[in-house]
């Protein structure tokens, strides 16, 4: 007990224990794996191979070049991503209704990433801008869910022989990848519709390469 201030009861201890218990949690709770060139590339691979190689390729580049979560891919609709010209477009404007915490967000389609789309649109069966931008088999109207989204692309990394990857590997790679090049966090936060820095700080998988640089830094 601190001096002055007595023993706390049976129920204060127990909500130190509990409070230590959540703050380890969290600590220990296992992350996405975020991964590097060979195995992103080991992962496209993979979808050529399959059913649907156009319409998987872009929902997996839109995670990693685009940081997009996994529940907004599976919201897009076509017009979201390409213009009434047939263009894709730059950016990507996400209202609140479809975006995790209610904030609406624009997304920024960097050239990689639209020359991708570009790409998958030219493939598209269907072209109507109320549509889905992914379409699934069974409801190509209404296209996936964000569950059957995240169920779908973990999926393909398992199949693909990832282990550890998850739908939300590509988001915490872009943001990893941005952060190894020097990009703030602050600017971080933004890109990925974050309210709070902390949440970001959380995304960013440090690695030996990022050591490597920092020290070369002194």
């Amino acid at each position: 007990a601190l001096a002055g201030f007595g023993r706390p009861d049976q129920t204060s201890e127990n909500i130190l224990v509990h409070s230590y218990l959540l703050i380890l949690g969290g600590l220990c709770m296992k992350q996405a794996k975020t991964l590097d060139e060979k195995e992103l590339r080991r992962v496209l691979d993979h979808v050529a191979t399959r059913q649907h190689a156009a319409r998987n390729r872009a929902m997996i580049v839109m995670t990693f070049y685009g940081g997009l979560r996994v529940g907004e891919i599976a919201q897009l609709r076509q017009c979201d991503v390409i213009d009434d010209q047939g263009l894709v477009r730059k950016e990507v404007r996400l209202d609140s209704e479809r975006v995790k915490n209610k904030h609406a967000r624009t997304v920024f389609l960097p050239e990689k990433l639209r020359r991708e789309l570009a790409a998958y649109v030219n493939a598209m069966k269907q072209r109507a801008g109320h549509l889905p931008l992914f379409p699934t088999q069974k409801c190509p109207e209404r296209g996936f869910t964000p569950n059957t989204a995240a169920q779908h692309l973990a999926t393909i990394y398992r199949s693909a022989g990832i282990d550890g990857a998850s739908s939300h590997s590509g988001r915490r790679t872009y943001i990893t990848r941005l952060a190894s090049k020097g990009v703030g966090v602050r600017v971080l936060a933004s890109l990925a519709g974050h309210k709070s820095i902390s949440t970001t700080q959380r995304y960013i998988d440090v690695n030996d390469e990022m050591k490597r640089a920092a020290v070369e830094l002194i």
